[in-house]
């Protein structure tokens, strides 16, 4: 782990760990609510974690936070992904498909006086990227027929969030594959004039 992560992590280390002591300190839990299972069958606060029933505003909020910075970290590696992982490592300078030194590739249809392609990796539609897309789309459907079921059936909470959270994930990654695999990476190179 390098030094600009370590600096990254205490400094949300130094926000969330005070906010938690002040959340931690607020009114006691509730009292559980149940619903009569003689009048209905649904079981709303059932679920795979044993949870609080109530969280005060400032447990909310820690909990955001963390969330938040989860979501960063996703997008973080999703974006490194896309740029590393399954991209070609660049071109050697003056070859066929890469100008270093900004020249321009010589597309006449989208080059102009003062914008041009410098760089064009042609996807890579592999077997990998195929194979990657059709089981997160499975997957997204999988997710979604849960969540069906889980609103027909028990309607617990809990998984409401697990199913939802595992279909959106699911499309998440599907758009990130369809970028990585089956999107040329195009680099263009623009004078910009400073005007007076």
């Amino acid at each position: 782990m390098n030094g600009k992560t370590l600096v990254v992590l205490a400094v949300v280390a130094a926000v969330l760990l005070p906010m938690w002591f002040v959340a931690l300190h607020g009114e006691p839990p509730s009292e559980e609510v149940a619903i009569d299972q003689s009048v209905s069958e649904i079981q709303p606060l059932a679920g795979p974690l044993d949870t609080p029933n109530k969280l005060l505003p400032s447990q909310v909020g820690v909990i955001v936070w963390i969330a938040l910075f989860a979501l960063l970290g996703v997008l973080v590696a999703a974006h490194r992904f896309m740029n590393r992982a399954v991209r070609p490592p660049d071109a050697p300078e003056g070859s066929a498909v890469t100008r270093s030194d900004g020249g321009r590739i010589g597309w006449s249809w989208t080059d102009t006086d003062d914008r041009w392609v410098v760089d064009f990796d042609p996807a890579t539609e592999s077997i990998e990227g195929l194979a990657a897309m059709g089981g997160l789309t499975v997957l997204a459907i999988v997710f979604a027929a849960l969540f069906i079921g889980e609103y027909l059936t028990l309607a617990r909470t809990q998984y409401f969030g697990l199913y939802a959270a595992g279909m959106f994930l699911s499309l998440a990654f599907l758009t990130v594959a369809y970028y990585a695999w089956f999107l040329p990476h195009v680099r263009v190179a623009e004078r910009r004039g400073h005007e007076s």
